[in-house]
């Protein structure tokens, strides 16, 4: 994350003391609150079986637990990079392939979770039969497959071409420092590039199928299409990660001087704040959720 001389060299420019433990309380509080916030709703969830038949819930549950497996992993090599600078590739690689995965099934689940609104809302009455539990269940086996097979050609391809001697060798964790092969930089701009149209235009598909379809003004109607923007506006934070090549220049380009202190905020956007809507979403917005939610906070701070 340091920037590159005029030579093509990288030089670090090291936070100041309190400025890193600034940064490392800022990501380690919000990191954790948001952790724990999931937990009640995991909870929730397993403590009452009207979620266990609801594809929406099911969804949302994976992605919360997707999201706390990302959060962790994220937090993990935040603070790695602070307080141990450099991991040894072969500790570094299984933290970075599981970050990219959990972070490329976000927007996939996102964009199952807006089709299964469009279909309670513009085909009701098929809803039931469309929208089952088992199919719930192999759309997220599909969601982890896809990003698999995304990902693990990053592995591959690196233990095909690099000695082994690398692989014991310590680097500051990226993904780019951990699977270095141009070929794979390549391999990842053209898939971003596939992901990004494809999951925009299915965002947009089903906002504009639900807003045109349901032309009455019903509440359900009115709360689906609100639903929609929220999943895109996530969409949208969760996907900047796929430009990030060139935002990472651009930030070079305009703040020189700020460069370390602009990649922090593009963290916290990018991979903190995204994971921060979902519960906003089903835990607070669902009348349903909500109803449990509260039950089960009363539970918690209520006398025993």
């Amino acid at each position: 994350m340091s920037a590159p001389s005029s030579n093509g060299s990288f030089q670090f420019t090291p936070d100041s003391l309190s400025k890193a433990v600034v940064k490392n309380l800022v990501v380690l509080a919000i990191g954790l609150s948001i952790n724990y916030i999931n937990v009640g709703l995991m909870y929730t969830f397993c403590k009452h079986q009207i979620f266990y038949l609801n594809p929406r819930y099911i969804l949302f549950f994976h992605l919360v637990v997707n999201d706390m497996i990302q959060m962790s992993v994220s937090i993990i090599l935040f603070v790695a990079s602070y307080t141990l600078s450099v991991l040894r590739v072969s500790v570094c690689a299984p933290f970075v392939l599981l970050a990219v995965i959990t972070a490329e099934n976000t927007p996939l689940n996102l964009a199952c979770m807006a089709a299964e609104c469009y279909v309670a809302v513009c085909l009701p009455l098929r809803h039931s039969r469309i929208c089952t539990v088992r199919r719930t269940l192999v759309l997220i086996a599909l969601i982890w497959t896809t990003s698999l097979v995304s990902t693990f050609p990053d592995l591959l391809v690196t233990l095909a071409t690099q000695p082994p001697e690398f692989f014991s060798s310590r680097i500051f964790c990226l993904r780019e420092r951990a699977f270095p092969s141009p070929m794979l930089a390549q391999k990842r701009d053209m898939t971003y590039i596939v992901y990004l149209v494809l999951l925009w235009w299915v965002i947009f598909f089903l906002y504009f199928k639900i807003l045109f379809t349901a032309k009455t003004a019903s509440k359900d109607a009115k709360k689906a299409r609100r639903t929609i923007v929220l999943h895109g506006f996530q969409v949208l934070l969760c996907m900047a990660m796929y430009a990030e090549a060139p935002v990472k220049m651009a930030v070079l380009r305009w703040f020189p001087k700020h460069y370390i202190d602009s990649l922090f905020a593009c963290y916290i956007v990018v991979q903190v704040l995204p994971r921060a809507i979902s519960p906003i979403i089903y835990g607070v917005r669902d009348k349903c959720f909500r109803k449990y939610l509260k039950h089960f906070l009363r539970c918690k701070s209520g006398p025993r």
